[in-house]
């Protein structure tokens, strides 16, 4: 047996489990675990400018990749009250982060000690566990544990405090023979297979609804053949995008309220079954409940027991991990394909299929108008980017317009932040992508109060070399709020312009995003007519390469554009601005991309 520090065991245990990068600030209460990370080596470091920003980092970083899981670090206090919004970031959307933090010397933390706060009580509600560990030689069994009930089940961050003292402290600990904990997913039976199989073989207008759970099981490719082995067509949830390609004769278009496709919506309302698979029937995706499952029988196929029934019961529920429930759906629908037993979906995949195609199911995108309006800046990007990028996004009309006009292709090429919705994440979140992804293109979308919550971090990726495209489109609006503020006859408190004296050239356009995007060491755009929109893009993306740093295309847009939303039923959706002719319209839709 080795004797080592606390803090040196925890090191050990990160390495064991796969972990080579955390993501943090260090302080006086977490030094020993900074000097211990130093000391046993392996183990990579990021200095976030903001520990929310570490947490948002470590988000990004476990969402990039299968079996990722983000680390971030802290000091005791204001460190963990800092790392909470990513926690409930997180938790929200089944995402495993570790967060570690330092805290006052065990002995003290009933005295008002500096910076001393009962983090453990304060993040328990936004995490899987929460726990200041007491005793040094529990500390790697606690961080042992951690990796276990992050994997287990639905999965979710953990937070482990940690008392200086607690870390200093020597314990036996032998790395060598250290085996992570196996974790708890269970599994779908053949009976309770079958018996959904033979729901939805017996509808006429069957539907798939592919939830996040698909993704983080890494099952994309088995929900892709069970749908191509049955023929029923695919609706991907804003979580579960990119588990089918955007451009898949099966993928017929994702509904909600807000990031939907006006054909997916359409879809939806003809259907007459339905079975989600890793999804929470989020309101936005649903909306009015009653309206959504009126007519439709449902089987819900989800990782966690009390999921099923949490927003309305299902006709029949099967309690799974994505990936052994549709192991075995492929297996049995393979089977009953091959005996003759499944139904022919060739004419309502065809319906779908048409749907989809049907220039009058488009909006239109190719406006030429300056300011710019918005749909033509999703336009360029996706003449510009090609199938492999990875978009990360946040909250805003920026995101809600992305959804509807980008498109995806792989499973984990849309990080979003689904349900907590954090302003400022987008930045971090990339980073923490670009860490775990050295090679794909990445690129960010941003409206102009999520890039001004958190731009400090942008002086990380300039330092760490850590090179992506953002794309930032400005109308110097809260527009989302002040879309929602028309049902109160109001536009109060949302403007963002001003005249700044230092730059006139923007014209009361309020941040000088420019200068300042340059001043933490990263390269900008500006972009103020449509038509130079794709030279900038293709611009960015040689000073990526070039400096290696982060680089940002600002794009001035009219002040007030109202995207495509609802706020009741998916069959009310407000279409604000002109619809698509022809595919001329939207000459980068799926439709005319075909």
């Amino acid at each position: 047996m080795a004797r080592m520090t606390a803090a040196e065991a925890a090191i050990h245990v990160l390495k064991k489990e796969g972990v080579d990068v955390t993501f943090g600030l260090p302080g006086a209460a977490i030094n020993p675990f900074y000097a211990a990370m130093r000391k046993v080596g392996g183990v990579d470091h990021v200095l976030a400018r903001h520990v929310e920003g570490a947490s948002h980092m470590a988000e990004g970083y476990t969402r990039t990749e299968a079996d990722n899981i983000g680390v971030c670090l802290g000091t005791s206090g204001p460190a963990g009250t800092d790392m909470i919004t990513g926690l409930y970031s997180a938790s929200a959307d089944s995402i495993p982060i570790l967060c570690v933090t330092g805290q006052a010397p065990a002995a003290k933390l009933h005295k008002e000690d500096f910076q001393a706060v009962d983090i453990q009580a304060i993040a328990g509600p936004v995490t899987k566990w929460a726990i200041t560990v007491l005793e040094p030689a529990q500390v790697p069994r606690a961080f042992q544990q951690a990796f276990q009930l992050m994997r287990s089940s639905r999965p979710g961050p953990v937070l482990l405090d940690l008392p200086i003292d607690v870390q200093m402290s020597e314990i036996e600990f032998d790395p060598d023979t250290y085996e992570p904990l196996p974790a708890y997913k269970p599994s779908a039976s053949r009976p309770q297979v079958e018996k959904a199989l033979g729901m939805l073989n017996e509808s006429d207008k069957p539907l798939l609804v592919a939830g996040g759970g698909i993704i983080n099981a890494d099952a994309s490719d088995l929900l892709t053949e069970f749908a191509e082995t049955t023929g029923v067509p695919v609706i991907p949830t804003l979580m579960g995008w990119g588990t089918i390609p955007d451009d898949h004769e099966l993928m017929a278009g994702m509904v909600g309220l807000q990031t939907h496709h006006r054909y997916g919506n359409a879809t939806m309302l003809e259907s007459d079954f339905v079975m989600g698979i890793g999804n929470r029937w989020a309101n936005r995706h649903t909306g009015d409940v009653g309206a959504y499952t009126e007519g439709r029988q449902f089987v819900h196929v989800d990782i966690e027991p009390f999921q099923i029934g949490r927003i309305f019961g299902p006709d029949y529920g099967i309690v799974s991990d994505a990936r052994a429930a549709l192991e075995m759906f492929v297996e049995v629908a393979k089977e009953w394909k091959a005996a003759g037993k499944l139904a022919d979906r060739s004419a309502w995949s065809k319906e779908c299929y048409d749907r989809k195609n049907d220039p009058a199911m488009l909006r239109k995108t190719d406006f030429k108008d300056t300011p710019v309006k918005p749909q033509r800046v999703y336009q360029e990007m996706n003449k510009t980017f090609g199938k492999d990028t990875r978009y990360v996004s946040a909250i805003g009309l920026s995101q809600i317009a992305g959804a509807q006009f980008l498109h995806v292709y792989k499973p984990r090429h849309w990080i979003n932040c689904g349900q907590a919705g954090p302003l400022g994440w987008t930045v971090p979140a990339a980073l923490g992508v670009r860490r775990a992804d050295p090679k794909t293109e990445i690129v960010a979308l941003s409206g102009d109060y999520d890039f001004q919550f958190m731009i400090e971090e942008l002086a990380a990726g300039a330092q760490f070399n850590l090179p992506y495209i953002h794309v930032l489109v400005n109308n110097s609006y809260l527009g989302l709020i002040r879309q929602s503020q028309r049902g109160f006859d109001m536009d109060y408190q949302v403007q963002l312009a001003f005249e700044n004296i230092n730059c006139p050239e923007i014209n009361g356009y309020g941040v000088d995003h420019v200068s300042v995007v340059e001043g933490l060491g990263c390269k900008a755009i500006r972009v103020t007519d449509p038509e130079d929109i794709a030279p900038a893009l293709e611009k960015a993306k040689q000073l990526k390469e070039e400096h290696q740093v982060p680089v940002v295309v600002e794009i001035i847009l009219e002040r007030v554009t109202n995207i495509s939303m609802s706020g009741k039923d998916l069959s009310t959706v407000n279409e604000f601005e002109a619809l698509a002719d022809n595919e001329a319209d939207a000459p980068s839709s799926i439709a005319a991309l075909r």
